[in-house]
């Protein structure tokens, strides 16, 4: 059984952008429909710009799938670029002039050219499109077992939404995410967000935002706090911190812990027999600070993950730079950008963490196909459920019969 990883391929304005998937189960159904649904959700968003007019992301599957279904192989994933010119020196021709805050003047440097255009075609955001194919393949492994992944924008600059997924109805605030042009479930912010967007378009500036993602549906013990490697809220972590842009990542209460108490962060625990049925095993909290991961492993709250993604770096009116040949001063070079990407941002961010809780959920129940994944699944599911267990005991007439035999 391999473990669940993914590679990606590709250039902004090369062929494509390809994802290699290694792990996923043999007898998986993959629902193309949706993965080109999440694809198309991260080309959407107010304040992108002119490349999304021009692309149709969708999944072409080139191996590891047959009759809808994941063989057991590697799964190669191609997104086609249209706009693909990465030999056209004319339209795409060398940049001598690094952005402030792009990869640009420190790829330059490393791999000694001072044509920024070989870093900035792989550091594009571009390449996002391969994690979220992903993320979403992985999603169709995570649905199988009932966990959900929701994940939204919480807010830029002065508007910020303090709205809360519930575990028991998040889907309505989902749908009003899909009804917001920014991807916020509260239209007040939605309009503030819009017009901060339309005023940084006419100063010629950019607009971050706070993303927030929650998974509903983990059983406890995903993850693991033997190996500092193995912690789930560390690959979560840097899966996010991954992303282009992001500058930082929160758990549960994250940086807030440092302003209370002990008995002000840690969630109390309590057992109500009627949720013994639920990925919770009867467990339950007043309270979620922990974001659903204690350890480096899933408690059975909603696992909840927030991330800040900077302003984008390629500023219309451009910033204070220099010219890398001739070291004189200029203004940045302009590449075709968006205003704001935090709504695609949110779409990446959904699905980096759904595929680093579809990576510890297959750690933990592994196999070579979906009936070796269900049965080890549903056998932890029911001896968890029954703690604690009865001890197996051999009798002495069982082991002098054993000695007998040999």
């Amino acid at each position: 059984m391999a473990e669940l990883t993914f590679r990606t391929a590709g250039e902004s304005h090369g062929p494509g952008i390809y994802t290699l998937i290694d792990g996923l189960p043999q007898g998986l159904e993959l629902d193309i429909e949706f993965i080109d649904a999440e694809l198309r959700r991260r080309q959407g968003g107010y304040g992108r710009g002119g490349r999304q007019r021009i692309e149709t992301d969708r999944a072409e599957c080139l191996s590891g799938v047959r009759l809808g279904h994941a063989t057991g192989s590697p799964v190669l994933v191609c997104v086609r670029n249209k706009d693909s010119r990465l030999d056209d020196l004319e339209r795409t021709p060398p940049v001598h002039r690094p952005r402030p805050g792009h990869a640009d003047l420190a790829g330059s440097v490393k791999w000694l050219t001072t044509d920024c255009r070989e870093t900035l075609e792989r550091a594009s955001a571009r390449e996002t499109a391969a994690r979220v194919t992903a993320g979403a393949m992985a999603r169709c492994l995570l649905r199988e077992f009932g966990i959900e992944v929701f994940g939204f924008v919480r807010g830029a600059l002065d508007a910020v939404s303090d709205v809360s997924p519930d575990p028991d109805n998040w889907q309505a605030l989902r749908e009003l995410r899909d009804g917001s042009e920014v991807y916020v479930p509260d239209p007040e912010v939605d309009e503030r967000m819009k017009a901060a967007i339309r005023q940084a378009k006419i100063d010629k500036d950019t607009v971050g935002g706070l993303v927030e993602v929650h998974v509903f549906g983990c059983p406890i013990g995903l993850g693991s706090c033997m190996n500092w490697d193995q912690k789930l809220d560390s690959r979560i972590a840097g899966a996010v911190m991954g992303i282009q842009a992001f500058k930082a990542v929160e758990i549960g209460l994250g940086r807030d812990c440092a302003f209370r108490t002990g008995s002000g962060v840690h969630d109390p625990i309590g057992f109500d027999e009627s949720l013994k049925s639920g990925a919770s095993m009867g467990f339950k909290r007043s309270s979620n600070n922990a974001g659903g991961l204690e350890g480096g492993m899933t408690n059975g709250m909603p696992v909840v993950v927030r991330g800040t993604m900077k302003p984008i770096s390629t500023l219309l009116r451009g910033l204070p730079s220099v010219d890398l040949n001739t070291k004189e001063p200029e203004h940045s070079q302009y590449e075709r950008s968006d205003v704001s990407a935090i709504s695609a941002a949110s779409v990446v961010m959904e699905n980096v963490v759904a595929f680093e809780i579809a990576r510890a959920f297959r750690d933990k129940f592994s196999g070579d196909s979906m009936i070796e994944v269900r049965a080890q699944y549903e056998a932890f599911m029911s001896h968890a459920r029954r703690l604690p267990l009865e001890p197996t005991t051999t009798s002495a007439d069982d082991r002098d019969e054993d000695q007998d035999e040999h």
